[in-house]
């Protein structure tokens, strides 16, 4: 089996943090990935919202570039972006359930030499590391278990719905699974699906960063130390506009908003930087089982 890994226009640049930890800690698992040469944007968001089937021929391509890596076997593509995610599984889907669509895409990538036959399987993170890592091989990687750390697993709306088939859409488990073999607590609260805000912080201000309020304030109303996520555009929903909704909403909002795979590296013991931890605007705290202990990172 061969796992390819596309990191999308946002791991490069904004959610660079997200592509450090997660690349190391599937280095220390031991579990390599390629990164899918010569792709490009999935054609997300404004690309969606303007020109649909450009769309698809954008995220086609890089399923057909996938597919050629394969050698005639099933390639896995890992796309940790909760947007790329989405419109790489909407495109696979479409090509087969709307047959215009389908032969639209495929005249589309015939004009550049490209064909898709299907051969993709469409990955996210958490589903290849639940269910082909396995959490016995991630409890005995981890060094630093974040035993007093109490986090909230935010999906965003993006991850498990509507395509996705490796967790509940409506109550998904695997990021609290993962991040319980790590040693962390988890809590059991109803906004871990919820959308928060996406780009209406740019585009319709005050709607977009009372979603993302809301989030925050049920976190900090539960007492968590950190808010996990698997979106970078959550990430930066969540984190970079806490100022402006502390003076909007009258309201102290501080929260730690990691990359799940950052805190993962953390209870491996992975050096901070390498995981990016750096770039976070409120860092993450010590959990108290290690308070006091020499740290190399």
């Amino acid at each position: 089996m061969r796992f390819l890994y596309y990191p999308g226009c946002s791991l490069k640049s904004s959610g660079r943090a997200y592509e450090e930890s997660l690349l190391a800690v599937f280095a220390r698992l031991q579990f390599p990935l390629e990164e899918l040469p010569e792709w490009n944007c999935c054609g997300a968001t404004a690309y969606m919202g303007i020109d649909e089937k450009k769309a698809f021929v954008l995220a086609a391509r890089n399923l057909a570039l996938a597919e050629q890596h394969g050698d005639g076997q099933p390639v896995h593509l890992v796309a940790p972006c909760a947007a790329c995610y989405l419109v790489l599984l909407k495109t696979q889907k479409y090509m087969v359930e709307y047959k215009p669509i389908g032969r639209a895409i495929s005249d589309a990538l015939k004009s550049v030499g490209l064909k898709y036959r299907g051969q993709v399987k469409i990955r996210h993170p958490l589903d290849v590391l639940i269910k082909e890592v396995g959490l016995e091989r991630i409890r005995a990687a981890v060094s630093r278990p974040l035993e007093g750390m109490k986090i909230a697993c935010y999906y965003g709306c993006q991850v498990v719905r509507p395509f996705a088939e490796f967790d509940d859409p409506h109550d998904p488990m695997s990021m609290d699974d993962l991040l319980r073999a790590c040693g962390a607590e988890t809590v059991d609260w109803p906004c871990k699906v919820r959308c928060c805000g996406a780009m209406l912080t740019g585009t319709v201000e005050e709607v977009g960063q009372r979603r993302s309020y809301m989030i925050l304030h049920e976190a900090m109303r539960r007492g968590v130390d950190a808010v996990a996520t698997a979106c970078p555009l959550c990430q930066f929903n969540l984190e970079c506009f806490q100022g402006p909704m502390s003076r909007r909403y009258r309201d102290q909002v501080e929260m730690s908003v990691a990359y799940f795979t950052q805190i993962v590296g953390k209870a491996m013991g992975l050096d901070e930087r390498t995981l990016g931890m750096h770039r976070l605007f409120i860092p993450l705290r010590q959990p108290p089982a290690l308070l006091g202990t020499s740290h190399d990172c």
